[in-house]
């Protein structure tokens, strides 16, 4: 069997992190859950005393003034703290969302900066899930433990208080009720523990129907839908999910039966007991009707006083679990320095080296890259090509720094680039990968990925030098107009060549000392290929630049290109040289031309 993981963190530890949390954020919080507390217990006892005061004067036999004067005392007492109850509740939920929106921000902060090896690990990528399962609605962890402590202090106090009312009966009675009460909970946790337990089951069936939907709904995907006649299949995939939940909700509802129906036993053995013995007071002592009301009222609630403080204690253990797991995500370690790295030297150049690197991605057993020794000058322009799967991605992402290598060197102007913040590295490269995003936002702030002080000349001039001018000034509102429709109604949807193109201009924007182009022309036409080579000086001018290809002929305008198979540099050399060697390079040129000659595009 599978042992289970320890939490890192206890609960009075997840407790005191949420604290310091709000006291940080949003104090109100704090000051909410105590006074609420207060404010119920209050509640409580009022409404205890209320009937057994009115019944003992009316006893008494007291003049009506007196007897309205207490029906009035109490009345007002109930009308304020109401109103009070009332006016906190109303605005105890935005400051909650406040502290649930920070710790949003920490999570989102971590998954944006982190090491970028971090996003392939298998225990990163659960701790993440966790992370913003803990924080996806206002019924979650990191927003309900505020409601959770209320009820915990709230029972503690009125647990307190009503022991010492009760004290004065027989102790038996007492520990009679909180038998009752703990063999209630038990039963109880019991089902919370299997619904707990099976969260995970529920999540997954969860996430499918989403997922269904969300394709469904998808405008990405509506042509396929139709093209194919996918309608009755994503029909039949979310019947049988719904019909999975539905099996799920009724095995949980027995359980929940179970628990309902021993609390009503033991309620009724509990209030049976309870009457039996204050009739015997009241029979035998003398009980008076008021004080037989009040001690009645006192034994039934006291028992929600002790259930209650087992039910927060539990409900705090289970949201101290997702807690602990939000706190593990963002404290998971880091592979790379940043702050606490040293600074990049500024310089007119950058030269990049690799020294004998060897790369293997984590859980595959052989290396993508293998003993690789490169050189690449200030200023150079150097093409990286071969067949799929070569490894010319990961090199290049090997000399960006998104990874370390296994083995061997990465230096920057000789020094190891392990030493250097990370982040600061990260800006010399202006990079168009082969996966990239946009941001549904406008297409000035896609170039420039900022919303501030953004340099409008600048970002036309990169438009143009990208090839987009004409597209975009066709656009109804220029570089104005919204990208995308997951947003804004009004977005527009580029075509694949034009999202490239508009990724190049985002790297031309960003003017990096090193430019990276990871195949940027995969997605045009020859014709707009060639446009893209024709700028391709004056883009690179002043920079080191690479460029990723697997159409050869793109290659001619570069310094130096060199041909990686299995992992290593097979060949290099201009694109000249490369062909009188008469090797891969120009083995696999000449197929790609013969597709030309012939009329066809490969």
């Amino acid at each position: 069997m599978k042992e289970k993981k320890k939490p890192k963190y206890n609960m009075l530890q997840n407790i005191w992190w949420m604290v310091k949390i709000a006291w940080k954020v949003r104090v109100r919080v704090l000051v909410f859950v105590v006074l609420t507390a207060t404010l119920e217990v209050l509640y409580n006892l009022t409404q205890l005393y209320i009937a057994p005061e009115i019944l003992k004067r009316v006893e008494e036999q007291v003049a009506l003034d007196e007897l309205l004067l207490t029906i009035g005392i109490f009345s007002i007492a109930i009308f304020l703290i109401v109103g009070i109850k009332e006016y906190i509740e109303e605005n105890a939920m935005f400051p909650h969302v406040d502290v649930r929106s920070y710790i949003i921000g920490l999570i989102g902060r971590k998954c944006n900066m982190t090491s970028y090896p971090n996003n392939f690990e298998t225990e990163f990528i659960k701790l993440r899930e966790r992370a913003h399962l803990a924080t996806d609605g206002n019924r979650e962890a990191t927003e309900r433990i505020w409601e959770t402590l209320t009820n915990l202090l709230k029972n503690i106090g009125g647990f307190v208080i009503y022991l010492m009312i009760l004290s004065h009966l027989n102790m038996v009675m007492i520990l009679l009720v909180l038998a009752t009460c703990v063999i209630g909970f038990f039963v109880s946790l019991y089902v919370d523990n299997w619904k707990f337990e099976h969260r995970s089951e529920e999540d997954k069936i969860y996430a499918q129907k989403i997922y269904v939907r969300s394709k469904a709904e998808s405008v990405t995907l509506a042509k396929d839908i139709r093209i194919f006649g996918l309608q009755n299949w994503l029909n039949d995939i979310n019947t049988h999910i719904h019909d999975v939940y539905k099996d799920f909700r009724i095995r949980c509802e027995k359980k929940m039966l179970l628990a309902d129906l021993t609390e009503v036993v033991l309620s009724i053995a509990r209030n049976g007991i309870a009457y039996a013995y204050l009739i015997r007071l009241t029979l035998e002592e003398g009980l008076s009707v008021s004080e037989f009301l009040l001690y009645f009222t006192a034994f039934s609630t006291f028992t929600m006083w002790v259930t209650g403080i087992l039910q927060a204690l539990t409900k705090l253990h289970q949201q101290s679990l997702d807690i602990s797991c939000v706190r593990e995500f963002l404290e998971y370690p880091e592979k790379f320095l940043f702050e606490e790295g040293a600074n990049i030297p500024k310089t007119e150049g950058y030269e990049l080296k690799l020294e004998n690197v060897s790369f293997r991605y984590p859980g595959t057993g052989t290396d993508t890259i293998h003993n690789l020794n490169l050189t690449i000058q200030p200023g150079e322009k150097l093409a990286i090509v071969g067949l799929n799967g070569a490894g010319k991605t990961t090199l290049v992402k090997l000399l960006c720094g998104l990874f370390d290598p296994t083995e061997g060197r990465v230096l920057l102007n000789g020094q190891d680039i392990r030493k250097f913040n990370r982040r600061e590295y990260y800006g010399l490269f202006s990079a168009v990968f082969q996966e990239f995003s946009i941001l549904d936002v406008t297409v000035a702030e896609n170039i420039a990925q900022t919303n501030e002080n953004i340099d409008l000349d600048k970002v036309w001039d990169c438009i143009e030098k990208a090839g987009l001018t004409n597209a975009i000034k066709e656009l109804p509102q220029g570089i104005d107009t919204h990208v995308g429709r997951e947003v804004y109604l009004d977005g527009v949807l580029f075509s694949g060549g034009q999202t490239q193109r508009l990724m190049l201009a985002r790297a031309l924007y960003k003017d990096g000392a090193i430019l990276v182009l990871d195949e940027p022309t995969a997605a045009l036409d020859p014709i707009a290929e060639n446009d893209i080579y024709m700028k391709y000086s004056d883009m690179t001018a002043g920079k080191t630049a690479m460029f990723i290809s697997h159409r050869l002929a793109s290659t001619r305008f570069c310094d130096r290109i060199i041909f990686v198979a299995d992992g290593g540099i097979s060949e290099e050399g201009t694109h000249e040289e490369l062909l009188e060697k008469n090797g891969a390079y120009a083995e696999l040129f000449e197929i790609q031309s013969r597709y030309y000659q012939e009329g066809r595009e490969f």
